[in-house]
């Protein structure tokens, strides 16, 4: 009974985590579609207003950016790239091709 209640709370949990990678996924699609077009934006504004946009929207992609990493460090919290699990995950890849490829020599 116990069992099924934590398969049922880590299936829960495992849903969630789920649902906040694709938010930051769907949040970072939005980001750079909006960096493209403020980037085309300081294109085509004319010469009288480019100070001002260029400013504007330099600004608006600092800020969001930084909301990006925000984002990014609340969705991936605990996760490293090149973690001791890592490491050794990899070593013992590594023993492992060693051994298959030495074995019929």
């Amino acid at each position: 009974m116990e069992e099924n209640k934590n398969k049922e709370q880590s299936y829960i949990q495992a849903k969630n985590k789920v649902k906040k990678l694709k938010m930051f996924y769907f949040h970072l699609i939005g980001y750079v579609i909006m960096v493209v077009l403020l980037c085309y934006n300081l294109v085509i504004v004319e010469d009288e207003y480019r100070d001002f946009f260029t400013w504007f929207n330099i600004t608006i992609m600092i800020a969001w950016g930084g909301f990006i990493i925000l984002h990014a460090l609340s969705v991936f919290k605990n996760k490293t790239f090149f973690s001791k699990k890592w490491e050794n995950k990899k070593v013992q890849d590594f023993i492992n091709k060693e051994t298959k490829s030495t074995k019929w020599e």
